[in-house]
């Protein structure tokens, strides 16, 4: 995905729901048509499963064609679908009240092709056809004096400063499972690949991570409070068209 990496963290934080996770596990999401305008607002409030009082929003990147999210059923299963098309589609929530404590979180997805011309190290072809974006809070006295400069930005523009780090779950095309890409304009953002290849191109793909463990992976460090969930597909870079599902997602509270 091209431009700054404020426009980004303004895909995150601008804007968003909210979400209370209760004990067991809660759905974050599963689909109906999610568009542009207050009307579909509601539409998305209704039908995704979520305990919110604000709805799970799309964010349109200027510059950018943006593809709304639509309702489908897939082999049986309810889906968000994204018919990309040299595109970036964005649907997020923010919470309220940032969560403290994370245990595992389940999530699937499908697509029908990869930008195959994709490179998740190389910020002009940072294509992915889809991707789970969980940002968090944290201490900002450990940045550095240019992270700091790009919060500023970011607040000055948005009205939000940026979170503290942004770990994404992502399907590369090239990359080996467990490889972790760090963003090539912010070492805030990390990817962690969880499918790779065609071999599972056209087939529903679950997954259960646990969230914390990832995120020490990650980062090397404890991970703080967390603001905000999304899902991202983005094939503007190059140029592709495919059709990607994002079923049910749920967060689970840790065990005791």
């Amino acid at each position: 995905m091209r431009g700054w990496a404020w426009a980004l963290w303004m895909a995150l934080l601008a804007g968003c729901g909210s979400l209370a996770v209760e004990d067991g596990a809660q759905p974050v999401g599963t689909g109906q048509a999610v568009s542009r305008g207050e009307a579909s607002k509601a539409l998305a409030q209704r039908l995704l499963q979520t305990p919110a009082s604000v709805p799970w929003e799309p964010f349109v990147l200027p510059g950018k064609t943006f593809v709304p999210f639509e309702v489908a059923e897939v082999d049986g299963r309810p889906a968000l679908q994204v018919q990309a098309q040299a595109s970036v589609s964005i649907l997020r929530q923010r919470f309220n009240v940032p969560l403290q404590h994370l245990g595992a979180m389940k999530f699937s997805w499908r697509v029908d092709g990869l930008p195959l011309d994709a490179r998740l190290s190389e910020a002009d072809r940072e294509d992915a056809p889809v991707r789970i974006l969980l940002a968090f809070d944290g201490d900002k006295s450990r940045w550095s004096a240019r992270q700091h400069r790009l919060s500023e930005m970011s607040r000055l523009l948005t009205g939000e400063p940026l979170p503290y780090a942004t770990l994404m779950y992502v399907w590369s095309p090239h990359d080996a499972v467990d490889t972790v890409v760090v963003n090539p304009r912010s070492d805030r953002v990390r990817k962690l690949v969880v499918e790779t290849g065609d071999a599972r191109v056209g087939q529903w793909v679950d997954y259960r991570r646990d969230v914390r463990a990832d995120f020490i992976r990650v980062f090397g460090e404890e991970p703080g409070p967390l603001l905000a969930v999304a899902l991202m597909t983005d094939t503007d870079n190059t140029r592709s068209q495919l059709t990607a599902w994002y079923g049910a997602l749920r967060l689970e509270s840790p065990l005791p």
